[in-house]
């Protein structure tokens, strides 16, 4: 009996211990005091700034010149919900996408992160872009699904501009769906069902060895008549969720639904 309570007299003073650590570790930095630093969102995104990038750097990033000043927008944790973010930055600034990379990250998992490179003449516009973006990414990860097995992804807007153009073809001003499901299997089935569901325009299709960084995801990108891109993503929804569901526990959103 003595040494029982010992050891818990000791459990108790280690457990005490690790939550005095906690609550004496701080938060993560919220501003580091660098200039180029214009904040962090979800998906361990953050947004940055240059506001006279050096010109041979410029160079070899293959930067148009008349781009002094650049937004960097980069997650670790998704790409499409930063994309779709970068587009509404798009059409409330002065700004241009210069280029959109899907790199195999997702801290793990089984989708991308990525890279998002705005193009400014003016530094205020670029900052301004940023901003935009990283307030759109809450929203924007509303209609995506995970568990510990994979996750869902489902994005729409009713006019697709230049983020959207660049990073997935989509036709400019048309209303637009992003459908992915991951692993790849359950993307597949999505995919059909969103293309079965509604009068819809298949604008392109990417799987683990075509289209992404070798993700095992199948992704599908719709565009056409608003009502009928909605309809699609959301026949593709409910079947992905049931679907993921019996690898794990029912998939949660990362936010609050948008579509």
């Amino acid at each position: 009996m003595d040494e029982l309570m010992i050891k818990k007299v000791v459990q108790e003073v280690l457990d005490k211990v690790g939550k005095e650590e906690k609550k004496t570790a701080g938060p993560a930095l919220t501003n580091p005091g660098i200039t180029e630093f214009v904040g962090t969102s979800i998906g361990d995104t953050i947004g940055l700034v240059i506001a006279n990038i050096d010109s041979e750097l410029q160079e070899k990033m293959g930067l148009d010149k008349r781009f002094r000043s650049i937004g960097i927008l980069g997650g670790r944790t998704g790409a499409g919900p930063q994309i779709m973010a970068a587009d509404e930055a798009v059409k409330a600034t002065n700004t241009e996408i210069i280029s959109v990379e899907l790199a195999r990250d997702t801290k793990g998992g089984a989708g991308h992160g990525c890279l998002i490179i705005f193009g400014a003449e003016e530094v205020s516009d670029a900052r301004r872009a940023i901003e935009v973006a990283l307030k759109e990414l809450p929203r924007t990860f509303g209609d995506v699904y995970a568990n510990d097995a994979g996750h869902l992804e489902f994005q729409y807007t009713a006019r697709a501009s230049y983020a959207i153009e660049k990073a997935f073809g989509a036709p400019l001003g048309k209303a637009f769906g992003l459908i992915v499901g991951a692993p790849a299997a359950i993307g597949v089935v999505c995919c059909d069902t969103a293309v079965k569901a509604a009068e819809v325009d298949v604008v392109g299709y990417a799987s683990p060895a075509k289209g992404t960084s070798f993700s095992n995801e199948a992704i599908l990108f719709i565009s056409g008549d608003s009502g009928a891109v909605r309809q699609a993503l959301i026949a593709a929804r409910e079947v992905g969720k049931k679907l993921l569901a019996t690898l794990g526990e029912e998939p949660k959103s990362l936010g609050v639904p948008y579509i």
